[in-house]
């Protein structure tokens, strides 16, 4: 199954387009079932040049015909954009927001009533088709329509269906995740580089491994801390590098993020 279209995205910016990009690369949707909304009359023509798509600056002439409306626009502005194309969707529309912390209740309160919401938190990965999606579902939509936006999703990486109580929660791993990822590596590639590696080497090491055991917990299946166990040697030196982190509070120090992060995601939906 796949979702009605044409596909409106409001707003090229940087996951409009990631998104956009994942489709067509993955043959889910051609060039010709997307239609951009983009104010900007630069970045109209790269995303036509680059993309194959066809772009217009207003988003009411972007959602008429469209089967499915995907808002990628910032927070800030999401009321503002969401009410201007209001009154042009077509009848049973499904309207698909990417916008952070903003509840399907609250972008079905801008649209005409009845109109069909799911509300979707991708990640920065998505613009390289590795990306992790929350999805669920509004008060209108149908199972199916909220599968088919998996489905859609799914062609930018992974996709899970979950309530949207847990979406605070769920953007505090997978949303701001990258960032923490990003973090650590940086970190344990400098810490290299003061044992005496280059950068490039030091980086290096520091993604592969990353990479590696991220595939060796998934393809067994293992419980993280097996993994854990299973490269500590009594008294070795992966003992005593764990027993520091947890000394200075690393595993502390992730709650606390994670827990900040969910309580800000919820603020910004307020």
């Amino acid at each position: 199954m796949t979702i009605r279209s044409p596909l409106a995205v409001i707003g090229g910016g940087r996951m409009g387009e990631a998104i956009l990009s994942g489709l067509l690369a993955a043959g889910y949707l051609a060039p010709s079932e997307i239609l951009v909304a983009e104010p900007d009359d630069a970045r109209r023509a790269e995303l036509e040049s680059a993309h194959g798509v066809r772009c217009v600056a207003g988003a009411r002439v972007a959602v008429s015909g469209a089967g499915t409306v995907l808002v990628a626009v910032k927070p800030q502005v999401f009321d503002e954009v969401v009410t201007s194309l209001a009154d042009g969707l077509e009848p049973g529309a499904l309207v698909v927001s990417i916008a952070a912390g903003i509840t399907t209740a609250r972008v079905e309160s801008l649209l005409p009533i009845g109109s069909p919401v799911v509300r979707v938190m991708p990640n920065a990965p998505a613009m390289v088709r590795r990306g992790m999606s929350l999805v669920s579902a509004g008060a209108e939509a149908t199972c199916a329509q909220v599968e088919d936006v998996a489905g859609m999703f799914s062609a930018l990486g992974d996709a899970v269906v979950i309530d949207e109580r847990y979406q605070d929660a769920g953007t505090a791993i997978s949303g701001c995740g990258p960032a923490y990822v990003a973090v650590f590596v940086d970190a344990l590639a400098r810490a290299g580089v003061r044992e005496g590696l280059s950068r490039e080497v030091a980086q290096r090491l520091a993604l592969q491994t990353m990479r590696g055991t991220v595939e060796l917990i998934e393809s067994t299946g293992q419980h993280p801390a097996q993994v854990v166990d299973a490269v500590s040697s009594p008294g070795g030196s992966t003992v005593a590098a764990i027993a520091e982190l947890e000394a200075t509070g690393f595993s502390a120090a992730v709650f606390a993020a994670v827990r900040a992060a969910a309580r800000r995601s919820k603020e910004l939906g307020a």
